[in-house]
């Protein structure tokens, strides 16, 4: 889904750099987008989260699930 937050859905923003002799060039501002996995219904998937989105709690990463040694 590329720059896209699964949760929020913030994505690019396009505008002007503008210079201090006043020349507008175009330019993207990109979010911070992280790939996580995590645990939806039971089942692990991996999404697209901002980091506004993980600070504020609003989704939790999957705890790494370790090979058992026997």
């Amino acid at each position: 889904m590329g720059r896209i937050c699964e949760i929020c859905g913030k994505r690019s923003k396009a505008g002007n750099s503008k210079s201090h002799s006043n020349v507008k060039t175009r330019r993207v501002w990109k979010p911070n987008i992280q790939t996580i996995l995590t645990e939806i219904g039971g089942k692990r998937k991996r999404i697209n989260v901002c980091t506004k989105c993980l600070k504020a709690g609003k989704v939790k990463k999957a705890v790494p699930v370790t090979p058992q040694e026997g």
